[in-house]
């Protein structure tokens, strides 16, 4: 079987990294920090992928290596079959990124700050689409609104617009609805879902997990500078042996029987008892006969599957 760092690279993916690490230099007695520690990872092309871990795990060194941003100890990396060293310009140029800080000039409007970002990447103003992608931002009727009158919300909306200006293949945003109201976050969602259903690729870091659950289709999770998970959402969440079952009882109950102690049950209200089990150890029909050994009658039943933050606190809760 082939190591994850021996996977050869293609121009299949649209990101592909290769063994990548990354050293800061202590000073004095200050050891020196491995913000990363041998990357490796692929980003299938129209995917949206997330880009999980906690604080200090490593996920804005690896997006500002890929940006140029910061330099990579060792380790090799392409963004759509672009070199991000040999081929620094056309892989820079393949990559949009919208930053966590609303790094905005705040004596621009916000089509200023479209028509300059145009500008630096060379694109020429019969090409460029700036009230376009304004519009599809919903911030038509702030295209010339100076950016430090605009609200969080439409500011980071800004922020993704300016990102992309010049048709980036790959869309990376480094938690994009921080600090923004529900309404929208959800405004914003819908304009990235065009975007990455018209084939543009999105990379998404999100504290919010519940975002990620429902938007990417893939997931990496990123501790200690290294990947402790990569793949499809669905298998993430399948790999948690663990469920509940809630069964609602006709009769109110002052303790649990002793047939059930085993599945260490809890009562609540003297009707609902719960049950956490583990589906490949325990089936949950022989729960439900127990029960009806013990005379108990159920009127009602829920079960409850683990989620996306129990397979991230699972995954990075280990102590190093």
């Amino acid at each position: 079987m082939t190591s994850a760092a021996a996977r050869p690279m293609t121009s299949n993916n649209a990101l592909e990294v290769r063994d990548l690490t990354k050293v800061y230099k202590g000073k004095g007695k200050v050891p020196d920090k491995h913000a990363l520690k041998g990357i490796t990872l692929d980003v299938p092309r129209g995917s949206f992928f997330g880009l999980l871990g906690p604080n200090g795990a490593g996920k804005s060194t690896l997006i500002n290596i890929l940006a140029g941003l910061v330099n990579k100890t060792s380790g090799h990396a392409t963004v759509c079959g672009h070199d991000i060293d040999a081929d620094m310009r056309l892989a820079r140029r393949a990559l949009g990124v919208v930053p966590q800080e609303l790094n905005l000039d705040a004596f621009f409007s916000a089509r200023e700050v479209m028509e300059f970002q145009a500008g630096l990447y060379g694109v020429p103003k019969s090409q460029r689409r700036t009230s376009e992608i304004l519009e599809a931002m919903g911030l038509s009727d702030k295209a010339d609104s100076y950016a430090r009158t605009l609200s969080g919300g439409m500011r980071r909306r800004l922020l993704v617009a300016k990102a992309m200006v010049h048709r980036p293949e790959v869309l990376i945003l480094d938690e994009p609805t921080a600090g923004v109201d529900i309404e929208l976050r959800q405004q914003l969602w819908e304009h990235i879902r065009a975007l990455n259903e018209a084939g543009t690729t999105i990379i998404l870091t999100t504290h919010y997990l519940e975002e990620a659950e429902e938007l990417c289709d893939q997931i990496a999770i990123i501790n200690h500078g290294e990947v402790v998970a990569c793949e499809p959402t669905v298998n993430l969440l399948s790999k948690l042996d663990s469920k509940t079952v809630t069964l609602v009882l006709e009769q109110e109950l002052s303790k649990v029987p002793a047939e059930l102690n085993e599945f260490d049950p809890v009562l609540s209200h003297g009707r609902r008892l719960s049950i956490h089990y583990k589906p490949s150890s325990v089936a949950i029909g022989d729960i439900l006969n127990r029960v009806a050994d013990c005379g108990l009658v159920i009127t009602d039943l829920s079960t409850e599957e683990p989620d996306l933050e129990d397979a991230f606190l699972q995954m990075t809760s280990s102590k190093r």
